[in-house]
């Protein structure tokens, strides 16, 4: 059985934006980074929720997911962000660097065609800050064509929270289950 991915973004999940007032949430610990073609004098800040790692590594842990980056840091989400939150080296997809001047040049969110490339036909859940009414509907049409397909929006100013994470762990027993028509799901998990 193929498991499903989990494909992880960070700005507006792990690294939330800040609110109306610049404020970002008090669970979260400022970090300068240095991302890949940053010079040393001009790192990048970012939030990070420290009880995030542990969180993952619970969801990552079951066995039902392959946990994959799906973000703009492309490579530095594993040599920069990961490590900060005790994560192990995650693979990414790898992500064009495209000229657009807004995140929905075509109405739905500008990582679609090339996720939806790089899956083929795998089922995922998708954790993404921002996604358009298109990309709910293509998840739809990826799931009626048999490419099981979830995807979960945090709130960009509160980033990823525990329900998210039980709802991507259910939702994959629940896939576990269906397609090995086992009672339960690895790791002691009563599937949803």
């Amino acid at each position: 059985m193929r498991l499903p991915y989990l494909l992880l973004d960070i700005d507006g999940v792990l690294v939330p934006f800040p609110d109306a007032d610049g404020s970002t949430p008090a669970t979260h610990a400022r970090h300068d980074v240095l991302p890949t073609g940053r010079s040393a004098d001009n790192p990048v800040t970012v939030w990070l929720d420290h009880a995030h790692g542990p969180m993952l590594m619970g969801v990552i842990s079951t066995g039902l997911v392959t946990p994959v980056w799906c973000t703009s840091w492309r490579q530095d989400a594993t040599t920069l962000i990961g490590p900060l939150l005790g994560l192990p080296p995650l693979p990414h997809v790898d992500l064009p660097r495209p000229q657009i001047t807004t995140s929905h040049p075509n109405g739905y969110l500008w990582k679609r065609d090339h996720v939806d490339a790089w899956l083929s036909d795998a089922p995922a859940v998708w954790i993404d800050d921002d996604f358009t009414s298109l990309d709910h509907a293509w998840a739809v049409e990826r799931t009626a064509r048999g490419a099981a397909t979830l995807l979960i929006q945090p709130d960009p100013c509160a980033g990823l929270q525990a329900e998210h994470l039980a709802e991507a762990e259910a939702w994959a027993g629940r896939l576990f289950t269906v397609l090995t028509d086992a009672p339960a799901v690895p790791g002691g998990t009563e599937a949803a």
